[in-house]
Protein backbone atom coordinates (compact mmCIF):
# COMPACT_ATOMS: atom_id res chain seq x y z
CA UNK A 1 0.00 0.00 0.00
CA UNK A 2 3.17 1.70 1.13
CA UNK A 3 4.10 1.32 -2.41
CA UNK A 4 1.12 2.41 -4.35
CA UNK A 5 1.40 6.10 -2.54
CA UNK A 6 4.54 6.59 -3.05
CA UNK A 7 3.99 5.68 -6.92
CA UNK A 8 0.67 8.42 -7.05
CA UNK A 9 3.18 11.18 -5.26
CA UNK A 10 5.72 10.31 -7.53
CA UNK A 11 3.11 10.65 -11.02
CA UNK A 12 1.20 13.76 -9.72
CA UNK A 13 5.34 15.35 -8.80
CA UNK A 14 6.66 14.26 -12.07
CA UNK A 15 3.91 14.69 -14.31
CA UNK A 16 5.24 15.92 -17.20
CA UNK A 17 8.46 13.23 -17.22
CA UNK A 18 6.17 10.61 -17.06
CA UNK A 19 3.86 11.97 -20.00
CA UNK A 20 7.10 12.35 -21.58
CA UNK A 21 8.06 8.86 -21.11
CA UNK A 22 4.21 7.85 -22.62
CA UNK A 23 4.65 9.44 -25.75
CA UNK A 24 8.33 8.05 -26.16
CA UNK A 25 7.28 4.50 -25.53
CA UNK A 26 4.11 5.12 -27.83
CA UNK A 27 6.31 6.70 -30.63
CA UNK A 28 8.66 4.07 -30.73
CA UNK A 29 6.33 1.58 -31.05
CA UNK A 30 4.17 2.90 -33.57
CA UNK A 31 7.53 3.12 -35.77
CA UNK A 32 8.41 -0.25 -34.88
CA UNK A 33 4.64 -1.41 -36.53
CA UNK A 34 5.76 0.69 -39.47
CA UNK A 35 8.57 -0.81 -40.32
CA UNK A 36 6.95 -4.45 -39.56
CA UNK A 37 4.33 -3.52 -42.25
CA UNK A 38 6.74 -2.29 -45.06
CA UNK A 39 6.56 -5.69 -46.63
CA UNK A 40 3.46 -6.34 -46.41
CA UNK A 41 0.66 -5.75 -49.30
CA UNK A 42 -1.61 -3.76 -47.25
CA UNK A 43 0.89 -1.44 -46.29
CA UNK A 44 1.76 -1.25 -50.26
CA UNK A 45 -2.03 -0.80 -51.54
CA UNK A 46 -2.41 1.71 -48.19
CA UNK A 47 0.64 3.54 -49.78
CA UNK A 48 -0.53 3.82 -53.82
CA UNK A 49 -4.04 4.74 -52.92
CA UNK A 50 -2.84 7.70 -51.11
CA UNK A 51 -0.18 8.81 -53.38
CA UNK A 52 -2.57 8.31 -56.49
CA UNK A 53 -5.72 10.52 -54.48
CA UNK A 54 -3.19 13.13 -54.36
CA UNK A 55 -2.66 13.12 -58.55
CA UNK A 56 -5.57 14.00 -61.50
CA UNK A 57 -7.05 10.91 -62.79
CA UNK A 58 -5.11 9.64 -65.60
CA UNK A 59 -2.12 12.10 -65.06
CA UNK A 60 0.51 10.87 -62.48
CA UNK A 61 2.97 13.60 -63.27
CA UNK A 62 0.10 16.31 -62.11
CA UNK A 63 -0.92 16.86 -58.58
CA UNK A 64 -4.13 17.95 -57.70
CA UNK A 65 -4.91 21.84 -57.01
CA UNK A 66 -3.92 24.67 -58.89
CA UNK A 67 -0.36 25.06 -59.56
CA UNK A 68 0.65 27.91 -57.75
CA UNK A 69 -0.35 25.18 -54.58
CA UNK A 70 1.74 23.23 -55.47
CA UNK A 71 4.68 25.60 -55.84
CA UNK A 72 4.38 26.77 -52.74
CA UNK A 73 4.36 22.70 -51.54
CA UNK A 74 7.57 22.67 -53.07
CA UNK A 75 9.04 26.27 -51.33
CA UNK A 76 7.58 24.77 -48.02
CA UNK A 77 9.50 21.34 -48.11
CA UNK A 78 12.32 23.16 -48.14
CA UNK A 79 11.84 23.65 -43.98
CA UNK A 80 12.65 20.52 -43.59
CA UNK A 81 15.82 19.86 -45.82
CA UNK A 82 18.95 19.78 -43.87
CA UNK A 83 20.47 22.70 -45.46
CA UNK A 84 17.64 25.32 -43.84
CA UNK A 85 17.67 23.18 -41.00
CA UNK A 86 21.24 23.19 -40.58
CA UNK A 87 21.15 27.27 -40.75
CA UNK A 88 18.62 27.34 -37.97
CA UNK A 89 19.97 25.69 -35.78
CA UNK A 90 23.97 27.54 -36.49
CA UNK A 91 21.57 30.77 -36.07
CA UNK A 92 19.90 29.92 -32.73
CA UNK A 93 22.86 28.44 -31.05
CA UNK A 94 24.79 31.69 -31.33
CA UNK A 95 22.11 33.12 -29.77
CA UNK A 96 21.49 30.87 -27.08
CA UNK A 97 25.49 31.34 -26.31
CA UNK A 98 24.56 35.10 -25.98
CA UNK A 99 21.90 34.42 -23.65
CA UNK A 100 24.91 32.13 -22.21
CA UNK A 101 22.69 28.46 -22.06
CA UNK A 102 25.15 26.54 -23.37
CA UNK A 103 23.39 23.26 -21.55
CA UNK A 104 20.53 24.19 -24.46
CA UNK A 105 23.00 24.60 -27.49
CA UNK A 106 24.28 21.25 -26.34
CA UNK A 107 20.94 19.80 -26.46
CA UNK A 108 20.18 21.73 -29.71
CA UNK A 109 23.09 20.43 -31.81
CA UNK A 110 22.77 17.10 -30.48
CA UNK A 111 19.37 16.26 -31.26
CA UNK A 112 20.11 17.41 -34.83
CA UNK A 113 23.52 15.55 -35.29
CA UNK A 114 21.92 12.48 -34.03
CA UNK A 115 18.73 12.85 -35.93
CA UNK A 116 20.66 12.93 -39.05
CA UNK A 117 22.73 10.21 -38.46
CA UNK A 118 20.19 8.28 -37.46
CA UNK A 119 17.91 8.92 -40.75
CA UNK A 120 21.01 8.05 -43.07
CA UNK A 121 21.38 4.63 -40.83
CA UNK A 122 17.97 4.01 -41.08
CA UNK A 123 17.50 4.65 -45.07
CA UNK A 124 20.64 2.37 -45.28
CA UNK A 125 18.65 -0.20 -43.53
CA UNK A 126 15.51 -0.47 -44.79
CA UNK A 127 16.37 0.28 -48.44
CA UNK A 128 12.98 1.18 -49.21
CA UNK A 129 12.29 2.76 -52.84
CA UNK A 130 10.68 5.90 -53.42
CA UNK A 131 7.56 6.01 -55.62
CA UNK A 132 7.46 6.25 -58.95
CA UNK A 133 9.51 8.96 -61.07
CA UNK A 134 6.20 9.88 -62.95
CA UNK A 135 4.73 10.98 -59.38
CA UNK A 136 7.41 13.23 -58.28
CA UNK A 137 7.19 16.78 -58.28
CA UNK A 138 10.72 17.43 -57.29
CA UNK A 139 13.80 16.07 -57.24
CA UNK A 140 14.99 13.50 -54.15
CA UNK A 141 17.82 10.71 -53.72
CA UNK A 142 18.73 7.96 -51.33
CA UNK A 143 16.33 5.71 -49.65
CA UNK A 144 12.63 6.27 -48.92
CA UNK A 145 11.83 5.07 -45.42
CA UNK A 146 12.18 6.79 -43.01
CA UNK A 147 11.36 10.07 -44.43
CA UNK A 148 14.58 12.47 -43.57
CA UNK A 149 12.59 15.97 -43.90
CA UNK A 150 9.67 14.58 -41.99
CA UNK A 151 12.57 13.10 -38.96
CA UNK A 152 14.84 16.37 -39.00
CA UNK A 153 11.60 18.54 -39.22
CA UNK A 154 10.34 16.96 -35.94
CA UNK A 155 13.45 16.59 -34.39
CA UNK A 156 14.62 20.32 -34.58
CA UNK A 157 11.04 21.98 -34.17
CA UNK A 158 9.97 20.11 -31.45
CA UNK A 159 13.68 20.40 -29.42
CA UNK A 160 13.16 24.72 -30.89
CA UNK A 161 9.74 24.40 -29.23
CA UNK A 162 10.82 22.96 -25.92
CA UNK A 163 13.48 25.07 -25.52
CA UNK A 164 11.61 28.05 -25.93
CA UNK A 165 8.25 26.91 -24.24
CA UNK A 166 10.75 26.27 -21.20
CA UNK A 167 11.91 30.34 -21.46
CA UNK A 168 7.96 31.11 -21.55
CA UNK A 169 5.99 31.70 -18.46
CA UNK A 170 2.07 31.60 -19.22
CA UNK A 171 0.69 28.49 -20.32
CA UNK A 172 -0.81 30.05 -23.49
CA UNK A 173 2.58 31.25 -24.94
CA UNK A 174 4.19 27.71 -24.30
CA UNK A 175 0.95 26.22 -26.36
CA UNK A 176 1.51 28.92 -29.23
CA UNK A 177 5.46 27.90 -29.36
CA UNK A 178 4.92 24.01 -29.29
CA UNK A 179 1.76 24.06 -31.93
CA UNK A 180 3.92 26.45 -34.46
CA UNK A 181 6.54 23.62 -34.11
CA UNK A 182 4.17 21.03 -34.52
CA UNK A 183 2.75 22.66 -37.54
CA UNK A 184 5.72 23.55 -39.44
CA UNK A 185 6.76 19.53 -38.87
CA UNK A 186 3.13 18.49 -40.47
CA UNK A 187 3.49 20.99 -43.15
CA UNK A 188 6.31 19.37 -43.97
CA UNK A 189 5.55 15.84 -44.09
CA UNK A 190 2.41 16.63 -45.61
CA UNK A 191 4.18 18.15 -48.52
CA UNK A 192 6.31 15.17 -49.01
CA UNK A 193 3.45 13.21 -49.43
CA UNK A 194 1.60 15.41 -51.71
CA UNK A 195 5.05 16.51 -53.97
CA UNK A 196 5.26 13.01 -54.48
CA UNK A 197 8.78 11.83 -53.33
CA UNK A 198 7.38 9.60 -50.41
CA UNK A 199 5.01 6.71 -49.79
CA UNK A 200 2.55 8.11 -46.61
CA UNK A 201 4.44 5.59 -44.29
CA UNK A 202 7.77 6.96 -45.06
CA UNK A 203 6.26 10.01 -43.15
CA UNK A 204 4.54 8.39 -40.86
CA UNK A 205 7.96 6.83 -39.49
CA UNK A 206 9.75 9.75 -39.90
CA UNK A 207 7.45 11.81 -37.55
CA UNK A 208 7.43 8.70 -35.13
CA UNK A 209 11.30 8.20 -34.83
CA UNK A 210 11.96 11.75 -34.66
CA UNK A 211 9.80 12.72 -32.10
CA UNK A 212 10.98 9.80 -29.91
CA UNK A 213 14.65 11.34 -30.91
CA UNK A 214 13.84 14.70 -29.65
CA UNK A 215 11.84 13.58 -26.58
CA UNK A 216 15.05 11.40 -25.79
CA UNK A 217 17.48 14.35 -25.59
CA UNK A 218 14.63 16.72 -23.87
CA UNK A 219 15.02 13.61 -21.19
CA UNK A 220 18.25 14.19 -21.26
CA UNK A 221 18.57 17.96 -20.76
CA UNK A 222 15.58 17.42 -18.16
CA UNK A 223 17.80 14.66 -16.06
CA UNK A 224 21.37 16.95 -16.56
CA UNK A 225 19.22 20.31 -15.86
CA UNK A 226 17.82 18.29 -12.57
CA UNK A 227 21.48 17.10 -11.06
CA UNK A 228 22.80 20.02 -11.54
CA UNK A 229 20.28 21.76 -9.70
CA UNK A 230 19.13 23.78 -12.55
CA UNK A 231 16.18 25.08 -13.99
CA UNK A 232 16.40 24.79 -17.83
CA UNK A 233 16.60 28.58 -19.98
CA UNK A 234 16.44 30.30 -16.56
CA UNK A 235 19.60 31.19 -14.72
CA UNK A 236 20.21 30.22 -11.53
CA UNK A 237 19.05 32.91 -9.07
CA UNK A 238 21.82 34.16 -7.37
CA UNK A 239 20.92 36.01 -3.82
CA UNK A 240 21.88 39.47 -3.77
CA UNK A 241 25.12 40.91 -1.45
CA UNK A 242 23.97 42.67 1.17
CA UNK A 243 27.11 45.33 2.45
CA UNK A 244 27.84 44.85 6.13
CA UNK A 245 26.13 47.52 8.54
CA UNK A 246 28.85 50.29 9.36
CA UNK A 247 29.74 50.07 13.39
CA UNK A 248 29.11 53.25 14.55
CA UNK A 249 32.15 54.66 16.86
CA UNK A 250 29.35 54.38 19.97
CA UNK A 251 30.32 50.76 19.20
CA UNK A 252 33.75 50.50 18.23
CA UNK A 253 34.85 52.22 21.04
CA UNK A 254 36.57 55.01 18.24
Amino acid sequence: MGLMVAGARFVRAEAVLVAALGVLAFLISTFVDIAEDLTEDPAHVFDRAVLESLRVAGDPNNPIGPKWFEIAAADLTALGSVAVLVAIVMVVSGFLLLKRRPLAVISLVTAGAGGLAMSQALKLVFGRERPPLEYRAVEAVNASFPSGHAMLSAVIYLSLGAILAKAMRRRREKAYVMSVALLLTLIVGLSRIYLGVHWATDVFGGWCIGGAWATTCWLAAWATERWHGRGGMSRPQRLPVRPAPSMSPAVTGE
